[in-house]
Formats: C-alpha cells, sequence, structure tokens
C-alpha cells in the first residue's frame, strides 16, 4: 500500500480533501493500518526490536491510565478529564522523539508526552481533582504545567525557544495544540515571532478532527500543515496513527530546530475516539460509522500486527505489559481515592502574589455564602 493512496483514504467520512493546488495532501506513513511497513523517500527509521516493543508498552499502559481516569470521573473522584484515546501514537511518538533537554509545553490532554517526560500521573489526575495546580516542577521534566487557555502555549513555547537561541543551547522545545486551537490568534502570532526570529521551537497540532463539535472543514479551506508556509517555514502531515512515522518526523523536525533551522509545523492526522472531555456527548454531533472507521487505524492494534508480523513480540511479553497496566491502573485508583477532598476557598489563593482587595472581599463574600448552608442545616435540625 503506497503513502500516497492511504492519505486518499484516511480523510474524515471518506471525502478527499484537498490542499491549495487542488492534489490531495501528502501523508508520511511508515507503518499501514494492517502492520505493513512502508518506505518513504524523506523519513525513515530504525528501531531495534526491544525499541518496538517500548513505544508498544507506552502506548498500552497510557490508554489504561487514561482509561481508568475517565472511570474515577464517573464515580465522582475527578471534576473533569479530557481523554487521548485514538491520539496514543501521535503523543508517544513525538514525545520519545525529544530528548531530556528540550522543552515541552503541552495543552491539557498530552497525558502520553507526560508519561515519556517522566511526569507522574498521579499529579495530571491530582490537577483534575483540584488538589493540585499542577503538582510537578515544569524545570524537573522540561514539561510545562497544563494549559487551558487555548492556544496561548504556543507563545509561551516561541518565547522560551528565542531564549534558548540567544543562551545558544543545543536544545529545542515542542509546543502542542490542537486543530482547533489552529484557529486561535495566539498561534498565529506565534507563528509569526518563531518564523521572524528562527525559534528553534516544533508546532505539532494533533488534528483529532473535532474542535469539540466543530469539524476541521469549519475551520480552515486548506490542509492545516499548509498554513506554515504562509509564515515562511515548513510544514509535513504525518499519520497520527502511526507511531514510526511519528516518530521520524518530529525527530527530524526537533532535529532542524536544534541545528538553527527554524520552526517547523507537524500536523499529526488521527482521530479522538471519545468524547472531548467527559462532559461532552460526541453523540451528537459525529457518526459511529465515522468511529468504526477510525477504528480499524488503531494506533496499537496497528504496531502489535507490526510486532507479530516481524516476530518482535510473543505471549510472555504481551501478559506481562497487561500486567504491567493492571498495576498502573490499582496505583492510579488507590492514589486518587486516598487524595484529600479540595478545599474551595484555595480557589482565592495565589491569584496574585501579594494579595489583592478585590480578591479579598469575593474571599469574603463566597464564605458567607457557604456560611449560609450551614446555618440552614442548622435550622432543619432544630
Amino acid at each position: 500500500m503506497s503513502v500516497k493512496s492511504t492519505a486518499a483514504r484516511s480523510s474524515r467520512g471518506g471525502a478527499k480533501r484537498r490542499g491549495a493546488a487542488g492534489q490531495v495532501p501528502e501523508l508520511v506513513q511508515l507503518l499501514t493500518p494492517e502492520g505493513e511497513r512502508v518506505e518513504h523517500s524523506e523519513y525513515s527509521i530504525d528501531l531495534s526490536p526491544e525499541e518496538l516493543r517500548g513505544l508498544y508498552r507506552d502506548m498500552v499502559l497510557t490508554r489504561r491510565f487514561d482509561a481508568e481516569a475517565i472511570t474515577l470521573q464517573r464515580q465522582g473522584e475527578l471534576g473533569l478529564w479530557a481523554s487521548l484515546l485514538g491520539q496514543e501514537a501521535a503523543q508517544i511518538g513525538s514525545g520519545r522523539a525529544t530528548r531530556p533537554d528540550d522543552y515541552v509545553f503541552p495543552t491539557y490532554r498530552e497525558h502520553g508526552v507526560a508519561w515519556t517526560r517522566g511526569v507522574d500521573p498521579l499529579n495530571l489526575l491530582g490537577m483534575f481533582r483540584g488538589v493540585n495546580n499542577g503538582g510537578w516542577d515544569p524545570n524537573t521534566n522540561n514539561f510545562q504545567l497544563y494549559t487551558i487557555v487555548i492556544g496561548s502555549q504556543t507563545l509561551h513555547a516561541t518565547g522560551y525557544a528565542m531564549g534558548v537561541a540567544k543562551d545558544g543551547a543545543d536544545s529545542a522545545v515542542i509546543a502542542y495544540f490542537g486543530d482547533g486551537a489552529s484557529s486561535q490568534g495566539d498561534v498565529a502570532e506565534a507563528f509569526t515571532f518563531s518564523a521572524v526570529y528562527n525559534a528553534p521551537v516544533v508546532f505539532f497540532c494533533q488534528n483529532n478532527q473535532w474542535a469539540i463539535s466543530e469539524p476541521t472543514e469549519k475551520q480552515t479551506r486548506v490542509p492545516l500543515y499548509q498554513r506554515a508556509a504562509g509564515f515562511g517555514f515548513p510544514g509535513v502531515r504525518v499519520d497520527g496513527n502511526d507511531v514510526l512515522a511519528v516518530l521520524a518526523v518530529t525527530r527530524a523536525a526537533l532535529e532542524r530546530a536544534r541545528s538553527g533551522g527554524g520552526p517547523t509545523l507537524v500536523e499529526a492526522f488521527t482521530y479522538r475516539m471519545g468524547a472531548h472531555t467527559t462532559s461532552d456527548d460526541a453523540s451528537r454531533y459525529r457518526l459511529d460509522t465515522e468511529r468504526q472507521e477510525w477504528e480499524a487505524k488503531d494506533p496499537i492494534a496497528r504496531l502489535k500486527a507490526c510486532l507479530d508480523n516481524e516476530k518482535a513480540a510473543d505471549d510472555a511479553f504481551y501478559a506481562e505489559v497487561e500486567a504491567e497496566s493492571d498495576a498502573l491502573a490499582k496505583r492510579v485508583r488507590e492514589g486518587v481515592r486516598a487524595m484529600p477532598d479540595p478545599d474551595p476557598m484555595t480557589i482565592f489563593d495565589n491569584v496574585y502574589a501579594d494579595g489583592h482587595a478585590l480578591v479579598d472581599e469575593e474571599r469574603a463574600q463566597f464564605a458567607a455564602y457557604r456560611a449560609s448552608f450551614a446555618d440552614t442545616q442548622e435550622g432543619a435540625v432544630r
């Protein structure tokens, strides 16, 4: 199966989404949905069986952790959760392409990238439970705190990358965002600054086809990666369900940034198989047949087929990974339930470094509001 023929069939809903020149955009792919290797003229990768097994392990553990988080939210243990189901290859492949001295700026869904940077999953869950403001020191793992404001992290990443360049450091920066965030002005500004200052940054767009309930075709008339050309730097579309292709493309983009080549836009063409968050109902705006089409391109099943085809893994390995995923789920489940309930009054802490009169007034009003419920309960008892 050729790369271009696969690209033609990979557009959402079966439609062939064409670029500015009327051509179906090329999709960099090294592994077909059936787990067969394919060649690409610009990108290639040579991994040992052990490295292939490592990528599979990463994706399985990340998916299991993600599923456990959804269950915990449904049980009332978390306030919210943004699932990465279906995007494991995009996150693990790009995360494993980074070096320890590279710096990562995530959104709020990069649980797989966090895993590759050594961030404990319990810290992620603590934030969504409301007991911490992130739970990890960004400079320990070179992994910035999650960003809820859509698209703002691309500017933060660009500014950091400009500083890296001025310091003469041999490292790169990578910023994650989604197809919906690509419509934000912050992203366009980040593109402009990074291009003009030749900043060592990679913009990694996970195009999962849906900005909450808004499909990609309602946001752009051209494939997202082609936007980079208008700002003066290269863009590339990669099969986001192909962990090998994502790893190869991201590694090349990061190396280009480190060597003074400037920014690159990587569009990982993937699919959000779950809801936008646990507060969303995806069945209200998309068809089940669409998800079924993408389930056939499942990134974990694809790599497993490759491992089986190449006899790079056996039943003992899969059983070991399954047991490890069970242990991770148990640790996460018990760890979250052992966390304290968040104190509602702490929402006013650390808004300003030195305090603020308006915040003090709001804190007092909220405290009085909460106290009013205690008075009502006391009256009811009497």
